[in-house]
Order: structure tokens, then C-alpha cells, then sequence
């Protein structure tokens, strides 16, 4: 269980006061007074930071959300002070608002308040998109396979190092940004195949495969075999890096919040348990040199929306060693 819902759980049992706020804070270490909340008698959980009182903030934007609300309301153990109050309205989603309430508290654990408000805002924006896609009915089949193949070069990189917290950092896939790994002047695109034609891979855009500002960037290879009830489940790869992870708890909440922007939500779990996976082969490749690609530099004025296929048989002159890979990565 995650911390934060074993205070909540604590929180819900305590009787001590009837209407009103309880709170306890969630660290000791956190540089700003955060606060693990329960609302009283609504049943309500929450997370509350202490802010300036009066200071202005516009919170129309998001007066209309169904599932969460943002609001500021009085501190009634200091009226110079008062909270700034996220709470969940939709019981449903517990699991969800948890993993986001743990990051949020990990992501200002040492942001001062002169910031605090503009950092819990901007991740708030984040939270909105995710309560909308949990009420979707889960992955479709390529993204479940897209994502398994993230999963399993993410395991690679935990398997290999004792800094647990940084492969979770450079897995940036589910951020939809250009690359599913990036850290240090590397980046590593990920590509997953299913069926006959396991050779050939699709490129998204010009600038997926596109070198500059890197280092290295190097292409990884799934090539997947999906059947019913047999195999590795997303369900069970998943529960393995949590375990992976258990010694790093700011690792463990990272990832858990990366899941959920790439739209895995525990909820959807039955759907996962039904295909697993087996593997038939994987491999790495070196983007350099001759390495089939378009770049951005070679795109026309006008010219967007490139996409693109690349048959990875003939191209066996770019092929690394898995050692080498984690030589440069590591």
C-alpha cells in the first residue's frame, strides 16, 4: 500500500473531530507545509498546502472539473496562513489521485513558496488530462504492446544499475516527448512488433530518429509474440519494477505517475491479465552514419506530418551488443 493511503486510512478512522479538516503532514523533510487532509463529515481525502494568506490566485479555470476540485480556504490554526486544498470528489478514483497526490508532494518536496503555487498549477494541468483518461475504457491493444516494450528495456536499465531513480527519470515515453529514453547526451527509441512482418517498424516523425544534440542515439527492437493467458502480462511486468523499485521510494512514486500518463490505470487491470507476451527476439542499433532516416534538415519548407517505415533485416551493419548499449547509457 502507498503511504498516503495508509494516512488517509488513519485519518478516516480517526473520530476526534466530527466536521472539519483533519491533517497530518507527510513529511517532515519537505521544504513547504504540506499536508495529508480528510474532510469531515463529507468523507472527503485531500491534499492541503499552507500558502500566504490573500495571495491572489485564479482558480476559475478550474471551477468545472467533476472528479477533483482546487480551492483555498482558511487555515484555522493560523489566520496569517491558508491552504490551498486539492480534494477527490469521486471515490472511484482513489488509486489515481493517490500515485498523483504522492508525486505532487515529490515534486515540491524542496520548491520554496515563493513557486510552490505556479509548480502545483502546472502539475494540476496534468492531473485534469489523467481524471479524463481514467474514465476511458484502457489501452488499446497497440499501446498495451507499445507499452510492454518500454517496460521491458525499463527493466534492463533497473536490473543494471543501483541508482534506481535514474532509468525511471530518463523513461520519458509516456511524456509523449521525441524519444521513450533520453538522460545525458543519449537517447534510445523503442519500437515493438507483433506478427509476420516483424522487420519493419514505423517512425513517427522527422525528428524521432534525428541525431542532433545527442550524443548517441540508439534504436531498440521487441519483436513480440501476443497469445491468450500465455506469456508476461502487462499486469505482471508491471508489478515486477514496482518490486524492483521497492527500495527507492521516490523511484517507486515517479513510476507509478509515469504509468498513469501513458493512461494504465489500476482500474483496467482485468483487461491487461488476458494477453501476455512472449519474446522472439530483440535487438539494438546504432542511428549513425548511413542508418536509414529522414531528419528535419532534410524536410522541405512546407513538408510536415513525415512518417515513415524502415525494414530493420537489411540493416545489420548498425547492429550493437546489448553490453555496449549500457556502456554508454550507464
Amino acid at each position: 500500500m502507498m503511504r498516503i493511503n495508509q494516512i488517509w486510512n488513519e485519518l478516516e478512522e480517526d473520530k476526534s473531530l466530527s466536521r472539519g479538516l483533519l491533517l497530518r503532514r507527510y513529511s517532515a523533510t519537505t521544504l513547504s507545509d504540506v499536508f495529508v487532509a480528510f474532510q469531515q463529515p463529507e468523507n472527503i481525502r485531500c491534499i492541503a498546502l499552507r500558502i500566504q494568506s490573500g495571495k491572489k490566485i485564479n482558480l476559475l479555470h478550474y471551477s468545472n472539473l467533476k472528479d477533483i476540485s482546487i480551492t483555498v480556504t482558511r487555515d484555522d490554526r493560523d489566520s496569517t496562513r491558508e491552504l490551498l486544498l486539492i480534494a477527490l470528489l469521486n471515490r472511484q478514483h482513489n488509486e489515481v489521485f493517490a500515485t498523483l497526490a504522492e508525486d505532487l508532494i515529490n515534486q515540491i518536496a524542496n520548491v520554496n513558496e515563493d513557486i510552490l503555487i505556479k509548480v502545483v498549477l502546472n502539475r494540476f494541468e496534468m492531473w485534469k488530462a489523467l481524471f479524463d483518461k481514467a474514465a476511458s475504457e484502457g489501452l488499446s491493444r497497440e499501446e498495451q504492446q507499445g507499452l510492454y516494450g518500454e517496460l521491458y528495456f525499463l527493466r534492463k536499465c533497473i536490473l543494471r544499475t543501483d541508482d534506481l531513480l535514474k532509468p525511471v527519470q530518463s523513461w520519458l515515453g509516456t511524456e509523449r516527448e521525441l524519444r521513450d529514453f533520453q538522460s545525458d547526451g543519449w537517447g534510445i527509441e523503442v519500437k515493438t512488433t507483433i506478427g509476420n512482418n516483424h522487420q519493419k517498424i514505423f517512425i513517427s516523425s522527422e525528428r524521432q530518429l534525428d541525431t542532433r544534440n545527442l550524443n548517441n542515439l540508439l534504436l531498440f527492437h521487441l519483436s513480440l509474440e501476443a497469445q491468450k493467458n500465455h506469456g508476461e502480462t502487462l499486469n505482471q511486468i508491471i508489478n515486477t519494477i514496482v518490486e524492483l523499485l521497492s527500495a527507492d521510494v521516490v523511484a517507486q512514486i515517479q513510476f507509478r505517475a509515469k504509468l498513469l500518463q501513458g493512461g494504465y490505470f489500476s482500474d483496467h487491470a482485468s483487461i491487461y491479465d488476458i494477453t501476455g507476451y512472449q519474446i522472439r527476439g530483440e535487438s539494438f542499433y546504432s542511428v549513425r552514419d548511413n542508418f536509414p532516416r529522414i531528419e528535419e534538415t532534410e524536410i522541405r519548407r512546407g513538408v510536415g506530418d513525415v512518417k515513415y517505415s524502415i525494414i530493420l533485416s537489411e540493416q545489420s551493419d548498425y547492429l550493437i551488443k546489448e553490453d555496449f548499449v549500457f556502456e554508454i547509457i550507464n
